[in-house]
């Protein structure tokens, strides 16, 4: 008896979807740290205080999470799937590029842009086309293992993004960075240009919606939520002063107001027996999973400040042939392997041998109480 085997779009999807976690990763992972490097660095970054650097990354990461909401609707009632997930990569891939291009901040919130509507297009196509692979009776019982082999094609996309930026970046500079981010993208959406050619299942899982009696047309929902948001966001942003710190963040709160009233107004009109229930539990998963990745993409901006100001990225000399192989660090230091021992009021106890591995900071008032350590010079 044959084993059961899984629709052959898995692996289309599989990489389609690593190569463009591979690019949106890279950019995130390097995004922030390119925004508070100075102009006059050798590499040099955009020069923007960790406050602004902070306000971008949250407005960018804010509309990254709203536009696959447009992009679904686009997908499911106008132009599929492939469309979708074709038109995105290609704006993104385009977006990517654009950010390794320097001194133009025009081409650089241009790129954000397209990055943003390219996200919208792609993201939540990709993971839907996949599913409806597995709607055919022979696959319906390998529907979860299908998605837990498609996320790991996620995971090692994003897994692996980290060493190509990090070597790109400190062996050739920002854009070498950024550019690769791109490439990795076209590379996806040629992946899928090939799969689309090979694999007609794709073609065939690939059907817009027919239009049921429930549905909310999309000029109403133009009407009812999205002008009232948007209204309601540039109420926020030009309002004198700030209520909450920054214009870009008085803009998207006030847009959460016309949206949480449209979502409980869904609810309270919905049908008691059949709808009301699964609308609560949805909104329920939507408070928890809004603080989870609020808590999250802290990694990109507090926690990535933090890890800049607080790691040392010198290593000893008896590693310093490995480092400088593999260009992890920007700096690699050849201290001497031996250090010298002085008391509590500077008096001469002598040398000790040993390399240095790690360089601390240890606090003067701290210093007073132990022996101190310092460097031969």
């Amino acid at each position: 008896m044959s084993k059961q085997k899984h629709p052959k779009g898995l692996m289309i999807l599989f990489f389609t979807e690593m190569w463009e976690r591979f690019g949106y990763y890279l950019m995130l992972g390097i995004f922030s740290l390119y925004m508070i490097e100075p102009t006059t660095s050798n590499f040099a970054g955009l020069g923007f205080t960790n406050m602004q650097a902070a306000d971008i990354y949250g407005t960018y990461l804010a509309l990254v999470y709203l536009t696959p909401f447009f992009g679904g609707l686009i997908a499911d009632r106008l132009l599929g799937y492939r469309k979708s997930i074709l038109i995105g990569g290609v704006l993104m891939a385009a977006g990517y590029i654009g950010l390794a291009i320097p001194d133009s901040m025009g081409i650089f919130y241009i790129s954000l842009l397209l990055i943003i509507l390219g996200n919208g297009m792609f993201k939540p196509n990709v993971s839907v086309l996949l599913g409806k692979l597995y709607e055919k009776p022979a696959y319906e019982a390998l529907k979860d293992s299908g998605y837990n082999i498609f996320y790991m094609g996620i995971n090692i996309g994003a897994f692996v993004c980290n060493f190509v930026a990090a070597y790109l970046r400190i062996s050739y500079g920002w854009g070498w960075a950024f550019a690769a981010a791109g490439v990795g993208m076209l590379v996806g959406v040629v992946w899928f240009l090939i799969g689309l050619s090979r694999v007609p299942e794709i073609k065939e899982a690939d059907t817009i919606s027919p239009k049921r009696p429930g549905d909310v047309s999309m000029s109403r929902l133009f009407t009812v939520l999205f002008l009232p948001a948007f209204a309601a966001a540039a109420i926020g942003w030009f309002i004198p002063g700030t209520m909450f710190g920054a214009d870009s963040t008085d803009a998207f709160i006030f847009f959460c107001i016309p949206v949480l009233i449209f979502f409980f107004t869904t609810w309270k009109t919905a049908d008691k027996k059949t709808e009301r229930e699964p609308i609560a539990a949805l909104l329920a998963v939507f408070g928890v999973v809004i603080i989870f990745w609020a808590v999250f993409h802290q990694n990109g901006s507090a926690l990535t400040y933090w890890a800049k100001n607080n790691t040392s990225r010198e290593v000893s000399g008896i590693t310093q042939s490995v480092i400088s192989t593999i260009a992890k660090t920007e700096d690699v230091s050849t201290l001497p392997r031996k250090i010298k021992l002085q008391g509590p009021h500077g008096e001469d106890l002598g040398t000790k041998e040993g390399p240095i591995l790690i360089l601390i900071t240890i606090p003067r008032s701290f210093l007073k109480e132990i022996w101190k350590v310092s460097p031969v010079i």
